[in-house]
């Protein structure tokens, strides 16, 4: 069993915990708040009677835990890292992992100082069935001509932006907009199902903040094109497509994915159905699990290396989308 410690009290973190227990892996025995309210709260949700803390100096000295979840703020995620690795944690952290490439090439130093712990980037679809299944569907193509993908989800925090109130994820303060938020996924998709793009760019539909709130991003490769559209102020239910040369991989929601099908000239086949659980971050949170219990095992190092690897390349794409845009967080100025 993993002596799990959380960083953050909102819903994603609550998610997490439900699904670690689910997982059977996890034990919840520590949790920062910068409010001793917040976090006995989010304690008393849980059902687990672990210790809340309001220092994160205290936290990570004191607690007792051997891997952290990170669900904090994105700005907030590199210096977490840092402490967590240099008390000697393994980390889950909530993607985006940093916010550019720059962070990513301390954090991936920081990590080589510290071989014996694990870093995860917790994209969660990237761990589901359904995900697999896509990636399998695309290399089968025998011609790949591009596609749309397509995750625009109305946020909770919209509302209280347009009433003049700051939320974390409308703001440059705390590297928020829809590309970060949202947008990773679809980029965890094209790299991951066709590999880095030679080039992108990216049109932002902006708002006063200076955050996007949606945008299309177009992913240039040597033979296609790929497009993706990403938004926080409003929704879509468009399916995504992967156009091959006589038939089509059709998938419900690119970063949701609970249906896929391939469709021909002749036929339509579902090559996967219901394949997400209940709690979207159980699969994650049973690989983590998996690899923290049997740490040792050639294997999971391989696969933790070969994530850690695809970040990068996710890391590096977001980057130049927002370079196109002119999109730059407080701690970038």
């Amino acid at each position: 069993m993993v002596k799990l410690g959380v960083i953050g009290t909102g819903a994603i973190a609550l998610s997490f915990v439900k699904a670690a227990r689910s997982a059977d892996y996890y034990k919840l025995t520590a949790v920062y708040s910068r409010r001793q309210e917040s976090g006995q709260a989010f304690v008393e949700k849980t059902g687990y009677p672990a210790q809340t803390y309001t220092s994160i100096q205290e936290f990570f000295q004191k607690g007792d835990f051997s891997v952290v979840y990170i669900a904090s703020p994105n700005s907030l995620h590199f210096e977490q890292i840092k402490l967590a690795l240099e008390a000697g944690k393994d980390v889950i952290v909530e993607k985006p992992m940093v916010i550019n490439p720059k962070q990513m090439a301390a954090v991936k130093d920081l990590l080589a100082q510290h071989p014996e712990n694990y870093l995860f980037e917790a994209a969660r679809h990237l761990h589901e069935p359904a995900f697999q299944v896509v990636q399998e569907a695309v290399a089968s193509l025998e011609m790949k001509q591009g596609g749309h993908l397509t995750y625009m989800k109305y946020s909770s925090k919209y509302d209280a932006y347009l009433a003049g109130e700051e939320p974390n994820v409308f703001t440059t303060k705390f590297a928020g907009g829809a590309l970060q938020d949202l947008g990773i996924y679809l980029v965890y998709d094209a790299v991951a199902w066709f590999g880095k793009p030679a080039s992108v760019e990216y049109k932002a539909h902006m708002l006063k903040s200076g955050v996007d709130g949606s945008g299309e991003a177009i992913l240039h490769y040597p033979d296609f094109d790929l497009i993706l559209h990403v938004g926080k102020t409003m929704n879509s239910y468009l399916p995504g497509e992967i156009y091959g040369r006589k038939e089509t991989i059709v998938m419900d929601n690119a970063a949701e994915l609970t249906d896929v099908k391939l469709v021909g000239p002749r036929a339509e086949v579902k090559i996967g159905g219901r394949l997400a659980d209940e709690n979207p971050l159980l699969a994650e949170a049973m690989v983590f699990g998996k690899i923290l219990v049997n740490r040792d095992q050639p294997e999971n190092r391989q696969k933790a290396a070969q994530w850690l690897a695809l970040a990068e390349e996710v890391n590096q794409v977001l980057y130049d989308l927002r370079q196109s845009a002119g999109i730059v967080f407080d701690d970038e100025k």
